[in-house]
């Protein structure tokens, strides 16, 4: 025990002693530890830091001067590494002095964007205000907007959009009077895949609905380009159309006697069957014809060489009061020449107005000599033969049919090569507005003779000719001028709208005075006519274009 306090005595001693002498005892001596401290410090700094050396040295080559970098990637790691720690410390910095910042009161003009957060909203609220404008209409008035649309485009898909708007809407578009005109066209199906029976359920399942709903006042029906479901589509719509009175089928394929049948038993409206363009089983139709042709008025059809039976069922008086009869043919088909007895039409349908025949070659089958008690078409207003390729009408035959149409307004006789003006003047229509008597061939056609005497045809109809037509017509110019020089003298100023001389041999001189007179020409076509000079070969197509022209002929 004793030998311990020693020991802590005596260290207390030196302790004592040490503080001593620190405190001011020795005062030089405790200036040279402080400086040899001092020194020892900076001594120790400099072995820290070591010395800077280039990163590159410079070696001399042959002709130029070596740049070897002695960087290595260690040392440039640790340089990295230490650059990275600054701006950490930097940053951190930063963000501590960010929190301190007292908070201060927002400014007046920082609380501006709540009144245009308020403005924002009474904007919007306007703007649902004016789009709600359709929603307050008088259901009157949109009914009124929906049947512009409708007779413009029409009422499918247009009336099952609207009717998806709002409830008003959809109570204006179920307005069943814009529902009576209607065309369906077939829903789209991606191409080289078939019709799949779900897809064949739903359209069948719409044309019910639509029967059932919207069609109760139907009268014009019309399919466009379905090549299945035209029998149910027909089915279904006569059933629940009472007031059906036309069906057009636009190339549409698979129309049977069933679906004709179902026509003739519910549709004793109808009155209208157009199938151009479109295939149908012959036998379905004759047929029907037979039974129920008393109530058609119009029939037009595309001719083939297996519906030529339509045509005799026709000539039999299987439809006594038909009024319209057109006649065409497909774009590819070969069978063009088609042999009509215009007699046994003129005693079938005495009531006979509108008779059209497109691009077939008519050859007149006369079974008799005429009687005097036929009367011929006296009913007739427009006979269309136009052609593009060439013709058997001749004037004898043109008067055999026309020989008591004193009513014709209309005459197409466009590639009668063999009808001459002779011919035209026996005519015993003497108020006819139109005449279309141009050349236009597909294939290299030459014409039989010079044609004369035009100024007949001006004599005869030039006080109600409104549109005339005598394009690539072989007319002497002498021939041209004569006639068209009479014109004007003729005809009132306001008569002649039209007036096509392409490719004649029309000259500057015979064509100034009709342009001077006829002041109604809103249509001239001197296109292809060599005997004119440049800049005037050109069609004009209102009036103030036609004034032109007169600065232009000399």
């Amino acid at each position: 025990m004793d030998a311990s306090g020693s020991e802590g005595s005596v260290q207390n001693g030196r302790e004592d002693g040490d503080a001593a002498s620190g405190s001011g005892e020795n005062p030089s001596r405790s200036r040279k530890t402080q400086l040899k401290r001092k020194a020892g410090m900076k001594a120790r700094k400099a072995k820290k830091a070591r010395a800077s050396r280039p990163d590159y040295t410079i070696q001399q080559g042959e002709d130029m001067l070596l740049y070897i970098s002695n960087t290595s990637s260690q040392s440039e790691g640790l340089l990295w590494t230490n650059r990275r720690k600054k701006v950490f410390k930097t940053k951190s910095l930063k963000n501590q002095n960010k929190k301190k910042k007292p908070a201060r009161p927002k400014s007046r003009l920082e609380k501006k964007p709540v009144k245009v957060e308020e403005e924002d909203k009474f904007s919007e609220r306007q703007l649902e205000a004016e789009d709600r404008w359709g929603q307050h209409l008088p259901e009157e008035v949109l009914v009124n907007i929906f049947q512009m649309v409708v007779t413009q485009d029409g009422a499918v898909p247009f009336l099952c959009r609207v009717g998806r708007v709002c409830r008003l809407w959809n109570a204006a578009a179920s307005t069943l009077i814009l529902w009576r005109k209607v065309a369906v066209s077939h829903c789209w199906i991606q191409p080289a895949r078939g019709q799949t029976e779900k897809t064949t359920n739903r359209i069948k399942e719409t044309v019910t609905w639509l029967a059932q709903n919207r069609f109760s006042q139907l009268r014009d029906f019309t399919l466009c380009h379905w090549a299945t479901g035209v029998d149910f589509a027909l089915e279904t719509v006569s059933k629940f159309c009472p007031h059906l009175q036309s069906v057009h089928l636009s190339y549409c394929k698979g129309l049977t006697a069933s679906g004709l049948r179902s026509l003739g038993l519910h549709s004793r409206s109808l009155q209208r069957i157009n199938l151009q363009h479109s295939e149908f089983q012959v036998e379905g139709l004759v047929e029907y014809l037979e039974e129920h042709g008393k109530q058609i008025r119009q029939m037009l059809f595309t001719r083939s060489h297996k519906n030529d039976k339509v045509l005799a069922a026709i000539a039999k008086g299987f439809c006594p009061d038909l009024e319209l009869l057109e006649v065409n043919k497909k774009l590819d088909s070969k069978d063009t020449e088609l042999s009509v007895c215009f007699q046994s039409l003129q005693k079938a349908c005495p009531k006979l107005k509108i008779f059209r025949m497109f691009n077939i070659q008519i050859q007149h089958k006369a079974m008799r000599k005429r009687d005097e008690s036929e009367e011929g078409f006296p009913l007739l207003d427009e006979f269309c033969i136009a052609n593009t390729e060439y013709s058997y009408m001749t004037d004898q035959v043109l008067l055999d049919i026309l020989f008591g149409s004193t009513k014709l307004r209309v005459l197409d006789l466009r590639g009668s090569t063999r009808i001459t003006t002779c011919g035209l003047a026996q005519l015993p229509c003497p108020k006819l507005e139109c005449l279309f008597w141009g050349q236009y061939f597909t294939k290299n056609i030459g014409f039989t003779s010079v044609k004369k005497n035009l100024h007949l045809l001006v004599e005869k109809w030039g006080p109600t000719l409104q549109q005339l037509d005598i394009t690539n017509q072989p007319f002497t110019e002498a021939d041209l001028e004569v006639a068209l020089t009479f014109l004007p003298q003729v005809a009132e100023a306001d008569t002649l709208l039209s007036l096509n001389l392409s490719g004649t041999k029309i000259t500057p001189q015979a064509l100034r005075p009709v342009v001077e007179r006829m002041t109604a020409l809103n249509y001239l076509n001197l296109s292809s006519c060599r005997n004119l000079p440049r800049g005037v070969k050109k069609i004009y197509r209102s009036q103030e274009e036609v004034r032109e022209l007169l600065d232009n002929l000399h």
